[in-house]
């Protein structure tokens, strides 16, 4: 006798058009306008619109200052921030990332790779306040900072080009071919700065952490005043910031293998 087929469970259809909603807004990686919105998910303004009434009272989405967009909202970050505390790679960085903050005596931002771009997931705050809001949640730029740069030298051209196009609409074509020699100097090096940007007198180190086929997993980025963080590619913040990410590979792949042999992994 052949296998009975599996039986459909039967759902909540109104849910699940709202999760088209919430999957227009993902794939958009921007805050979107009700009509762009309601397109994305095959559905007139009218019927959008109620949806996304319930969906703003809940908190999974929000809408921006001014233009009144809609993007994703705290609920939504706060389901990501739950899922995220489960992520190898993210649970073995924090440890390391804290030491690294009390080492140098200044900030560090894990940043991981997310649809709406590269996004701080866990803010270590140390030193003299920096005159920059970063928190996590904050979705950095793309050209201006050393995080973004790097997001970019290790992801491939697909996952950011809108993003980057919406950041610089005006930006000349030739500019991309000069990006793109940026990006390539970056991965050589591994590792990338920004002097007194995107903030004046505030400076950073990025480097990524990468898996074995070289996928990015997550960035480390240090931030400190310009007059105080050694931004020198050979410099004293550039080495303890490569050890930290040489930490973080030693241990994720410790943990990895424990779990392949099947014993406990906290």
């Amino acid at each position: 006798m052949s296998a009975s087929p599996v039986k459909t469970q039967r759902g909540i259809q109104s849910v699940e058009v709202a999760g088209r909603l919430l999957q227009a807004l993902a794939q958009a990686r921007q805050p979107l306008p009700l009509v762009a919105l309601a397109a994305a998910a095959e559905l007139s303004s009218a019927q959008a619109h109620t949806y996304l009434v319930s969906l703003l009272r809940l908190g999974l989405i929000k809408r921006t200052p001014g233009e009144g967009y809609y993007e994703s909202g705290p609920l939504a970050l706060r389901l990501g921030m739950a899922r995220l505390a489960r992520e190898p790679a993210y649970r073995q960085a924090l440890p390391q990332v804290r030491q690294l903050s009390q080492e140098t005596g200044l900030s560090v931002a894990v940043t991981l790779p997310t649809p709406a771009g590269p996004t701080i997931v866990h803010y270590a705050h140390a030193g003299k306040p920096l005159h920059v809001n970063l928190h996590v949640g904050t979705v950095m730029a793309l050209s201006e900072t050393a995080t973004g740069r790097t997001y970019c030298a290790f992801t491939p051209h697909a996952d950011w080009q809108a993003l980057w196009e919406a950041q610089h609409p005006a930006q000349p074509k030739g500019r991309l071919k000069h990006v793109q020699q940026e990006l390539d100097a970056i991965r050589k090096r591994g590792m990338e700065r920004a002097v007194d940007l995107p903030s004046p007198g505030v400076s950073s180190l990025c480097m990524p952490l990468l898996d074995a086929r070289q996928q990015l997993l997550l960035l480390v980025t240090v931030i400190g005043p310009s007059g105080v963080i050694d931004t020198g590619w050979r410099g004293v913040v550039a080495r303890q910031l490569r050890s930290c990410i040489e930490a973080i590979a030693v241990t994720l792949a410790a943990a990895e293998q424990t779990d392949e042999e099947g014993e406990f992994v906290p």
